[in-house]
């Protein structure tokens, strides 16, 4: 994979990661103050592993190919 579809690929990432992370540690922040860290962690990414790769991934992507199609249309009827 090239350079810059590797970069691409990580940011669209990140972008989904760190909303869904600082989200879940907001809501869940009492009952997971009690757990030892890796149970904490175990928790964390079984629900945002999947959350992450099945919905937020693709959601962004869609996005971007919609607004790259409205930014493609727009300058196809300058």
């Amino acid at each position: 994979m090239k350079s810059k579809l590797k970069l691409i690929a990580s940011i669209k990432i990140w972008i989904v990661i760190y909303p869904a992370l600082t989200l879940f540690l907001y809501i869940f922040k009492e009952p997971l103050s009690v757990m030892p860290i890796y149970l904490r962690t175990l928790l964390m990414t079984i629900s945002l592993v999947p959350l992450i790769v099945f919905v937020g991934v693709p959601f962004v992507d869609s996005l971007l190919n919609y607004f790259s199609k409205t930014t493609k249309n727009v300058s196809d009827t300058k």
